[in-house]
């Protein structure tokens, strides 16, 4: 890819710049807690973006990407926005480095990714991290990394109209190689933890389908997760957040709200909890206990708070059925991947399985990633 990059760079800007990266991420465990102030736990992989930089002297970005094999040029203030939505990423970028007192200027840029798209790996992510790491390096403005991340999220909600959390800016920004890492949505603190399954895999099932109730059925979800959260504040006003609610507490509650309420908050408050007894496990280097909370968690997603899909709960029975280690739904569910942890020696068998059964029940073929958590942002000397 880095040589696809420079050859691409010098027919269009003459001599070389320098190389940027970062990347795509998965979460372990942890998921729908992120609005709700609890723990995720992600971790950058080995598939990303990589960018070649230089400054130009100008008052214009230019920029190409190659995985869309077109150019886009633009300036720096508000009003030069790009028509390219893959342009107003990199745009978005460099303008919430300039409000945050930043320096920008001009710079032509070439570059490629390997995330695969529509997976739920958070190809936005890689590309906002790469340019907002390598803008403060470039111009030396000293902004810290969590700034960074939040650079990257405010490009989202402010320039491509996604509302999302910050945990996919972070684990790109702050991702580290043998590494996952512990973020308390409340608070921003964070811990990491070492991941070095040995005798096991890692890998990403997608099944290749998207439902289209995701982003109304978001909604309403975390609506039924902020009125449970509110009944319970009642009793304790101490709870800002539903992941600072005890499961006794949403008991109390449990004739005042809707049963559909009731099952979503059960399905949260067992999670935050998961997540912590899935960081006590790594920290023992036991894999089983891991495996066994991301198949609670799948239950959980597909049962109580209901975003999985006939194809995801296929691949999750599979799974069990064949005694991997670990499976579930991984992000925010009606289709897209499951994360396996799976023993070295099930890691052919499993697959034959999954592309045979899968196949011949939906008439398609899943598509196969295997992932290993890897650093964040950096510069490629």
């Amino acid at each position: 890819m880095k040589e696809r990059i420079h050859e691409k760079f010098k027919a269009l800007y003459g001599e070389g710049g320098r190389f940027f990266a970062s990347a795509g991420r998965i979460n372990l465990i942890g998921e729908h807690t992120d609005y709700n102030g609890g723990y995720v736990f992600p971790g950058a992989i080995d598939k990303g973006l990589m960018a070649e930089i230089k400054l130009n002297g100008s008052d214009k970005v230019r920029a190409f990407s190659l995985d869309y094999n077109e150019a886009a040029e633009f300036g720096l203030r508000e009003e030069d926005a790009p028509a390219q939505a893959w342009a107003r990423y990199i745009f978005g970028v460099c303008r919430e480095t300039i409000k945050r007192g930043g320096k920008v200027e001009g710079f032509d840029t070439v570059f490629a990714g390997d995330v695969p798209l529509g997976a739920g790996l958070s190809s936005s992510a890689a590309l906002e991290s790469t340019f907002a790491f390598a803008l403060n390096e470039l111009f030396s403005n000293g902004i810290d990394k969590f700034e960074l991340a939040k650079i990257g999220q405010s490009t989202e909600h402010n320039y491509c109209g996604v509302k999302c959390g910050i945990m996919d800016q972070f684990a790109s920004i702050f991702g580290k190689k043998g590494s996952l890492i512990r973020l308390n949505c409340k608070t921003l603190e964070y811990k990491y933890f070492p991941f070095n399954p040995e005798g096991y895999k890692l890998v990403l099932v997608d099944s290749c389908v998207k439902h289209e109730l995701a982003s109304s059925a978001y909604n309403k979800r975390r609506e039924s997760c902020e009125n449970a959260a509110a009944a319970i504040r009642k009793n304790h006003p101490e709870v800002e957040f539903l992941s600072d609610a005890k499961r006794v507490w949403l008991e109390e509650v449990r004739a005042e709200i809707p049963e559909e309420d009731f099952l979503r908050a059960e399905y949260v408050i067992g999670e935050v909890q998961r997540v912590l007894d899935v960081c006590d496990a790594l920290e023992r280097g036991d894999y089983e206990t891991v495996g066994e909370m991301m198949y609670q968690t799948h239950f959980g997603l597909s049962r109580l708070y209901e975003v999985s899909c006939e194809e995801l709960d296929f691949l999750n029975k599979l799974a069990r059925k064949m005694d991997v280690t670990g499976s579930r739904v991984m992000g925010g569910g009606f289709g897209g991947c499951t994360i396996n942890l799976v023993k070295d020696e099930l890691y052919k068998p499993f697959l034959d399985a999954v592309q045979k059964e899968f196949t011949a029940k939906f008439g398609h073929a899943p598509k196969i990633y295997d992932v290993v958590v890897s650093d964040g942002a950096r510069e490629l000397k």
